[in-house]
């Protein structure tokens, strides 16, 4: 434990957990230049992963495990416990490297459903 200077309260550095700057991550980078993944954008790990996925940093692998099964870009930030912008970028480096799949988004390739959209329309008016 050590004093702040004019303090009298104690800073415990182990209770403040590791502080990273998100680009300390993604090595500098910002964003994801290869593929534009929105939040709702689906991606799964390849099964079975390569053995050369086992020397990834820490950080890859709680991506992997998160995306054991399809899964969208913003809930493996949160099972992740990262940063989205970070997630994204890390995912893209998965795919790059053939451990993740992806999909397009539905509502990127579609556009809306007129018919779902006429019956949620209609179910309100029912309200």
């Amino acid at each position: 434990m050590t004093a702040m200077p004019g303090s009298s309260q104690g800073w415990f550095d182990e209770d403040a957990g590791p502080v990273v700057r998100p680009y300390a991550l993604t090595r500098g980078r910002t964003r994801a230049t290869t593929y534009s993944l929105s939040l709702i954008t689906l991606v799964v790990a390849r099964q079975p992963l390569p053995p050369s996925a086992r020397a990834l940093s820490p950080n890859y692998q709680w991506v992997l495990e998160a995306c054991a099964y399809p899964v969208s870009v913003a809930e493996v930030a949160a099972r992740a416990d990262l940063p989205l912008g970070v997630v994204k970028i890390l995912i893209s480096d998965l795919i790059e490297r053939e451990y993740v799949m992806f999909g397009p988004d539905s509502s990127a390739t579609e556009g809306p459903n007129l018919d779902m959209m006429q019956k949620v329309l209609d179910g309100i008016r029912k309200l």
